[in-house]
């Protein structure tokens, strides 16, 4: 009498926990981005090197071991960059990116969502990649018309002459 009671118990609790788990799969229900909004993307990685590479010359050449006989002689040190965007003219994002690595000899990155409303916008991207203290090395302004649910990365490729709309 013992033994069926317990597979009745044990059914039940089974049936229940099979129960919560697919009530729980479909609610409470989420929604990851507002069905409504546009989404902008700023994502790049960009160095900026803090002094120009140089060529090494013959004799600088022949001081040095054979593996480590490189033609151009380039500084590790990398300077902040500096970035804005600008929506409709209003700044939406504003950064100076101190470069990465242990020695400051890595690129600087940025990864930034923003929610926008649809619609037409004039969309300005500028950066900063010299040692100078105002204006920018790079600006793009493109007029954009985004839809509900869209979204657009903005890269920055300065082998492509900067800011790359997609």
């Amino acid at each position: 009498m013992a033994r069926p009671l317990r597979y009745v118990g044990q059914g039940v609790v089974y049936l229940l926990l099979a129960l919560g788990i697919g009530y729980f799969s479909d609610r409470p229900a989420y929604t990851h981005f507002p069905p409504d909004m546009a989404l902008i993307k700023l994502s790049f990685a960009h160095g900026a090197r803090k002094e120009e590479c140089r060529r090494r010359t013959s004799e600088e050449l022949a001081q040095l071991a054979p593996n480590m006989r490189r033609p151009m002689a380039c500084a590790r040190e990398r300077l902040p960059v500096t970035v804005e965007l600008l929506l409709d003219g209003a700044p939406l994002y504003q950064a100076v990116l101190p470069p990465t690595g242990l020695a400051g000899d890595g690129p600087s990155r940025a990864y930034q969502r923003f929610a926008v409303p649809p619609g037409r916008h004039e969309l300005s991207a500028r950066l900063r990649d010299s040692d100078r203290g105002e204006g920018f090395d790079y600006e793009r302004t493109a007029v954009v018309e985004l839809a509900p649910a869209q979204s657009l990365a903005i890269d920055f490729r300065a082998e492509m002459g900067g800011f790359v709309f997609r």
